[in-house]
């Protein structure tokens, strides 16, 4: 075995279904590799730029994005579908207002900085899909960084600036522009794309692959 180590760069938005049950296929792989060589990162990319600051109705969100009621519930019986197959709640009953998650990934950025970015990223997916919070709200995202350890204070204080926000606007448009339109999308050593909510199948083939050539690239 061998103590190399390879990047994996995670674009995702935490109002994303596909991106909660690729993050729970990714994991159940990892868990089953315990010495797996990936070093993880998370990075922004909003489903939905344009959405005004302080978010809206979900309701109205999903008919004018799917074209009325009928389309939405179409759109969401796969996600359910995959969410309960890989173990997870999607509380559609509880959310009622699509966030703009411009403040979410600042978030994930500042926690990323404490080295608290995957409890930030679950803690957010948890506030979303199960318990039905407004993760576009800054007393909200204070609460979350709260729970994980973080400063609730500093945190709020910087939400109520312009700290990082240029900056995660800059890294989303860069990820368009080299072509990602969707999420999520794992990025393996920095060249290899996998895109969607890949089966752990997939991660445990990926990974078992990887680990030979890391052992075949130290013995040589």
């Amino acid at each position: 075995m061998t103590d190399q180590t390879i990047s994996l760069d995670i674009l995702s938005d935490p109002i994303c279904p596909w991106c909660y049950i690729g993050k729970a296929n990714l994991d159940a792989a990892l868990a089953s590799v315990p010495d797996h060589p990936f070093v993880i990162q998370w990075h922004p990319f909003q489903l939905n730029p344009d959405m005004p600051a302080g978010g809206m109705g979900r309701r109205d969100y999903l008919e004018t994005k799917f074209g009325g009621k009928e389309g939405a519930a179409r759109a969401y019986a796969p996600v359910v579908e995959r969410a309960e197959a890989a173990g997870l709640t999607i509380n559609l009953e509880a959310m009622t207002r699509t966030p703009n998650t411009l403040d979410a990934h600042r978030l994930i950025h500042w926690a990323g900085i404490e080295h608290k970015q995957l409890p930030a990223v679950d803690a957010l997916f948890q506030a979303y899909f199960v318990d039905g919070r407004d993760i576009g709200d800054h007393e909200t995202l204070a609460d979350i960084a709260d729970s994980i350890g973080m400063d609730a204070s500093v945190v709020l204080r910087l939400l109520g600036s312009d700290a990082d926000r240029d900056d995660i606007i800059k890294r989303d448009a860069n990820s368009r522009e080299m072509g990602v339109n969707s999420v999520p999308t794992f990025i393996v050593a920095g060249k290899h794309a996998v895109p969607g909510a890949q089966p752990p199948e997939l991660w445990r083939q990926v990974i078992g692959e990887l680990m030979d050539q890391l052992t075949a690239s130290a013995a040589s």
